[in-house]
């Protein structure tokens, strides 16, 4: 969908996009479809797709998959999609909140793989809410801004390595990340964006019986940054106690969480979580 095409289509509906939504179309076509390609979508997929706007990506989409569960909440962009999309084969298409339809834990989606440009308002907690253990798809290729991306592929001791990264590196695999410029998009957001796949582990890092004290530790580990994280994590457990599951782990007790592994978080709280 060039981007000619999407001004037209704005102008025809009357149409005036809404900031609050974090409302940028892409309109480049080879980055369309180095999504696609980076997903690695085929006849048997079931995609699900959050924020479809005008519906370049999901025209593609429905090109190489089985079928395309569309989430829109911008009821004027539903209302096209229906047009567009009218009598098209595997589509399908939901008039709601994503993120609320989401957490209402209504489907199953662990046979499904997600392909979404997100909305950049909800992008980081619905992938927090989808990747927690048992219930997240197959994989999910989502653009982002560049931040977060950077944010969930980082490397222990570095700036970007946050909660964001041990959220999800708990039960997935980042890989293949690519740039995304300003300028594929209508209106171009201020940001550069980035696209990539995350792959959900076969077995995952953190098990959902340890999952809330995992979650428990790195939230207060990451509460503030610039303080050891024995200080922050006395908040919630005994110093005996605490000392007991750094020494479990090999962590140095003057440690601050930005330099901790996800296994030794993980350690941490297989520790804490017991007696």
């Amino acid at each position: 969908m060039t981007l000619s095409a999407i001004k037209a289509l704005l102008r025809k509906h009357d149409i005036q996009l809404t900031r609050s939504l974090g409302q940028s179309f892409m309109h480049d076509e080879n980055q369309i479809g180095r999504i696609v390609d980076l997903a690695e979508v085929g006849a048997g997929d079931n995609v699900f797709e959050i924020g479809p706007g005008l519906g370049p990506l999901t025209e593609v989409l429905l090109e190489r998959s089985g079928s395309v569960l569309a989430i829109e909440v911008d009821a004027r962009l539903v209302e096209i999609l229906k047009i567009r999309f009218a009598g098209k084969k595997g589509f399908g298409l939901i008039h709601t909140d994503a993120l609320e339809y989401i957490r209402e834990g209504e489907v199953d989606w662990r046979d499904w793989k997600l392909v979404a440009n997100l909305p950049y308002s909800v992008g980081t907690p619905i992938l927090v809410d989808l990747a927690a253990p048992g219930v997240g798809p197959r994989s999910m290729t989502v653009t982002l801004q560049k931040e977060v991306v950077d944010r969930i592929a980082a490397e222990p001791g570095k700036k970007a390595y946050s909660l964001l990264t041990l959220l999800l590196n708990a039960t997935y695999e980042p890989e293949g990340e690519f740039l995304i410029p300003a300028g594929c998009f209508f209106p171009p957001p201020a940001v550069d964006s980035a696209c990539i796949r995350l792959t959900r582990r076969e077995t995952p890092l953190v098990d959902a019986a340890l999952y809330p004290t995992y979650v428990k530790v790195v939230k207060r580990g990451f509460s503030q940054r610039r303080k050891m994280m024995l200080k922050l994590l006395k908040q919630d457990w005994t110093a005996e106690k605490l000392a007991a599951a750094y020494e479990a782990a090999g962590v140095d007790e003057k440690i601050r969480a930005e330099a901790l592994t996800i296994e030794q978080f993980v350690q941490l709280a297989a520790s804490l979580a017991t007696g």
